[in-house]
């Protein structure tokens, strides 16, 4: 089980902001190019997000869904990724005086990655938490927090409940 923090220096609540919204997921989770929400209202249970990996001139789509949520808490993930199979990714938001303690903690449920899951696999995603980390508090800390994404992606299905907050 790879699991791994870190102190943000903003309030919970705006480290909340960031993950609520499922148009900014490809710009902290590695490996993803884009996201947009598909499925109910992100970050509700149920809810999905789908997103791209691309690896080379291959685009792979897959999908994230909501499995838990205690709104400005916590928010468990499970992540499909195709023949991989899928994981679970539990991201815990505490109060650290005025600042954030981030915890990630991730672990393949199915598939190769849970059938291949050894030290060496949880040391890889060790070294993609410490990333994902870093791009969240960047986007976070960032003092243009509020403003719009550089590329947004509006959902084209329609009747897809958008972006918002639980």
């Amino acid at each position: 089980m790879a699991r791994r923090h870190r102190l943000i220096r903003v309030s919970p609540s705006a480290v909340w902001d960031v993950l609520a919204d499922g148009h900014r997921y490809a710009e902290w989770v590695v490996g993803t190019a884009q996201s947009e929400p598909v499925r109910g209202q992100w970050p509700r249970k149920d809810a999905a997000i789908r997103f791209q990996v691309r690896l080379g001139p291959l685009r792979l789509a897959n999908e994230t869904v909501v499995r838990h949520c205690e709104e400005g808490v916590a928010l468990e993930l499970e992540a499909h990724a195709g023949v991989l199979g899928t994981a679970r990714i539990a991201i815990e938001l505490r109060p650290w005086g005025d600042q954030c303690l981030v915890i990630v903690d991730e672990h393949p449920l199915q598939g190769a990655g849970g059938r291949l899951h050894n030290v060496g696999f949880d040391a890889l995603i060790q070294l993609r938490h410490r990333t994902m980390l870093a791009r969240l508090a960047r986007l976070c800390e960032s003092p243009v927090r509020d403003a719009p994404h550089l590329a947004p992606v509006s959902s084209a299905a329609p009747g897809v409940e958008g972006a918002g907050h639980a």
